[in-house]
């Protein structure tokens, strides 16, 4: 049986589709339901992670003290950005570009993440230049004043990602770990919403092409093709969206032990056109592989699955600052990579509109004031030429499965109510 997305689409529109969640179909494989291409329409997906791969592209002016013919240096909140192409010469505008991963100069624990999140909560960045003649000065400005402010990811979305542990015998720095990697295979840092991830749920990517639309942070935008390193067996996706219409929530600068790194959330719905598109809905978390690399040499190790990751665990930290048992020093708060956990009169106080759900704050915290069950990973590890049966408990999640479930359930509704077109691709990505 094959259908059309244009089938599926004129369906939609005379409220006739059946919408459903890739959460909720692989619940109903999960209880031993059969589900049939005639049962489901269109399913919708989502993910929230680190995804290093973006950048911004913004043009805007600025006022200065006088006419300048170029800006060659240009920082946001102390965040660098690289100008051009256009000079716009003695125009008064700035055309900029500014990566996902750079860091601001002023503050160590402040990224392009933290910026862009910044931005799109209407707060004045404040701008920094210096010209051609060496002339120097700064300017207020809000996303408001910016005319073009687009967000592009060069690499996101990965089908599937790995699971990281340190089987070194020292303490390593990486962005896979919010802190120090301990050694010894200590515990495990993981990535990726398994059964809910969009590519895991078109992995041949029949329906899902250039020009397929979707929502970035929230905001409508569109596929371009696929990413850098993508791979037939780990493709990835490349798109963009405006930033006017970003929910802040959805985004933001996720602190590493190897510098700010930067969090995007990607929705898009999956019409049911084949045989294939629908096998591969159905594949839950523990039929989706998880390669175990060591982080110290880049290695892979070993391959579990993301039903150890997502299956039986808490998907949001529990808070009971009851708990507290007043440390001198409190860890979960020096080392949350949010910064969404401080001290009000030496007690803990929790910011669930910027907590990410990593868990770390769980594995610090002697007191039990945040608890999370995390899960392990379990499998055969070759670490030192050696294959061995392991359990390696998680420390960290990279990826928020609970806010994607959230974006999955919003998009679903979007659809049925008519606010989302979901279209046509232009053409296939190859």
């Amino acid at each position: 049986m094959q259908r059309t997305v244009e089938e599926i689409c004129s369906k939609i529109s005379r409220k006739e589709a059946v919408v459903m969640t890739a959460h909720e179909i692989c619940q109903l494989v999960r209880e031993g339901k059969d589900i049939k291409m005639e049962d489901v329409d269109v399913v919708t997906t989502a993910t929230r992670a680190i995804m290093s791969g973006t950048y911004a592209v913004m043009s805007f002016p600025i006022e200065a003290p006088r006419q300048f013919t170029r800006a060659t240096k240009i920082f946001m909140n102390g965040v660098p950005a690289f100008t051009g192409p256009c000079p716009n010469e003695r125009l008064g505008i700035l055309d900029l570009m500014v990566f996902g991963t750079s860091h601001s100069g002023l503050r160590p624990d402040y990224g392009a993440g933290h910026l862009f999140r910044d931005m799109v909560q209407q707060k004045e960045v404040e701008v920094s230049v210096i010209t051609d003649e060496n002339d120097t000065f700064t300017a207020g400005i809000t996303l408001n004043d910016m005319p073009f402010a687009r967000l592009f990811g060069t690499r996101h979305c990965f089908k599937n990602y790995s699971a990281f542990v340190n089987c070194s015998p020292k303490t390593v720095n990486s962005i896979f770990h919010a802190i120090g990697f301990c050694p010894d295979l200590t515990g495990a840092s993981v990535s990726g919403c398994g059964e809910i991830n969009p590519v895991k749920n078109d992995p041949l990517l029949e329906t899902i092409g250039i020009g397929t639309r979707f929502l970035m942070n929230g905001s409508e935008g569109f596929v371009i093709g696929s990413g850098t390193r993508s791979s037939a067996a780990k493709p990835n996706l490349a798109g963009f969206a405006d930033m006017h219409g970003m929910d802040p929530q959805l985004m933001g600068g996720f602190i590493t032990s190897a510098g700010p790194e930067c969090i995007v959330s990607w929705a898009i719905p999956i019409p049911v056109t084949s045989q294939a598109v629908l096998d591969a809905i159905k594949t839950t978390d523990t039929g989706i592989s998880l390669p175990v690399m060591d982080v110290d040499r880049r290695k892979l190790i070993g391959q579990a699955d993301y039903g150890n990751v997502w299956q039986g665990v808490d998907l949001e930290v529990t808070f009971k600052p009851s708990a507290c048992v007043q440390c001198p020093t409190c860890a979960a708060e020096e080392k949350c990579p949010m910064d969404a956990i401080s001290l009000n009169n030496a007690r803990p106080v929790l910011d669930r509109y910027l907590c990410f759900n990593c868990g770390l704050c769980s594995t610090l915290c002697p007191g039990g004031v945040f608890t999370a069950r995390l899960g392990s990973i379990r499998t055969d590890l070759n670490c030192y030429d050696e294959e061995r049966y392991m359990e390696v408990p998680i420390v960290l999640r990279q990826s928020d499965r609970k806010r994607a479930l959230k974006m999955a359930e919003e998009l679903k509704n979007r659809l049925i109510a008519g606010s989302f077109s979901m279209g046509q691709m232009a053409e296939r990505i190859k």
